[in-house]
């Protein structure tokens, strides 16, 4: 099982976070209705990878921020406050309007007890 999982990876970070994120809409929407089918079930996979991918970058990108200064010695950087590798990375300067998060609420339609 566990090379099967690294395999998954392996393919899922072949591709470019850009291309990925582009589905994050369809498959929190259709998250978003829950359906007690394995069509739900597998659109709740794809989220949590899309969702994957996006942390494993900010993570990446965190790390790499934090790496060595020219002149510095040659040990590794302290490892971030779980705080710090939970905040959103700084917006990049890129034209249009920015693109904002969005938390799902996952509570019956009804408004009963979950």
């Amino acid at each position: 099982m566990e090379q099967v999982l690294l395999k998954m990876a392996k393919q899922l970070r072949a591709f470019d976070e850009a291309s990925i994120m582009a589905l994050w809409d369809k498959y929190a929407e259709t998250v978003e209705r829950f359906e007690p089918t394995q069509r739900w079930e597998e659109a709740v996979l794809v989220l949590a990878m899309i969702q994957g991918m996006r942390f494993k970058n900010q993570l990446f990108n965190h790390h790499w921020a934090k790496g060595r200064q020219p002149g510095e010695a040659d040990e590794p950087a302290p490892a971030p406050a779980a705080t710090d590798i939970a905040a959103p990375a700084p917006a990049a300067a890129k034209p249009g309007p920015k693109r904002q998060g969005k938390v799902l609420a996952f509570k019956p339609k009804d408004g009963g007890e979950a």
